[in-house]
C-alpha cells in the first residue's frame, strides 16, 4: 500500500511541476502571439473610416485596427463594401459573368480584380481575428494548466506520507 501512496503522490507531484512550468510557457507564447499581431496590423495603418460605418461599428470611427476583434469589424466594412461594389454578386459570379462574355468586357474585368482585391483583404483581416482568437485559447489555457498543477502539487503535499506504517504486519502477529 505504501508503495501505492508513493507512486501516487510522485505522479502528481511530477504532473503538477510539469504543468505549472508549461502553463506559464504558454501563456507568454500566447502574449507573444498577441503583440505579433499587433505589431502586424499597427504596420498596416488599418484606420476605419471617420464616417459613414454601419451603427454597429460607430464606435470605431477614426480608430486604427490594432486588435483581432477590430480586425474582424473591419473585415466586415469591406465585406459590405465589396457587395456594394459588385452590386450583391461575389468574386465567382463576376468571373462567371465576364467568361460569359468572352472576356472582353472591361468593366466587368475591373469589377472582378475589385472583388479579389477586397475578398483578400477581408480574408487577411479575418486570419488576424482567427489568430487572435487562438492566442486567446492559448493563454487561457496555459492559466488553467498552471491552476491545475498548483492544485496537483498541492494535493501531493497534503498526501501525509508518514501516516501509513511502512509494512503491514503478518496474519497473526503483532507489533
Amino acid at each position: 500500500m505504501r508503495v501505492v501512496r508513493v507512486a501516487a503522490v510522485l505522479l502528481l507531484a511530477g504532473a503538477g511541476a510539469a504543468m505549472t512550468v508549461a502553463g506559464p510557457v504558454m501563456a507568454v507564447q500566447g502574449r507573444k502571439a498577441r503583440a505579433e499581431i499587433r505589431a502586424e496590423l499597427r504596420g498596416q495603418s488599418i484606420t476605419f473610416p471617420g464616417a459613414g460605418l454601419p451603427a454597429e461599428l460607430a464606435a470605431h470611427a477614426g480608430r486604427p485596427v490594432l486588435t483581432g476583434p477590430q480586425a474582424r469589424a473591419y473585415a466586415q466594412v469591406i465585406g459590405d463594401n465589396v457587395l456594394t461594389a459588385t452590386g450583391g454578386r461575389t468574386y465567382a459570379e463576376v468571373s462567371a459573368e465576364l467568361f460569359a462574355a468572352g472576356g472582353d468586357d472591361d468593366k466587368l474585368r475591373e469589377l472582378r480584380q475589385t472583388a479579389f482585391t477586397g475578398q483578400m483583404l477581408r480574408a487577411s483581416l479575418l486570419n488576424a481575428y482567427q489568430a487572435w482568437q487562438l492566442s486567446t485559447l492559448v493563454i487561457g489555457l496555459g492559466a488553467l494548466l498552471t491552476a491545475t498543477g498548483a492544485a496537483l502539487l498541492a494535493t501531493s503535499t497534503a498526501l501525509d506520507l508518514d501516516g501509513v506504517p511502512a509494512a503491514a504486519p503478518a496474519p497473526g502477529t503483532s507489533r
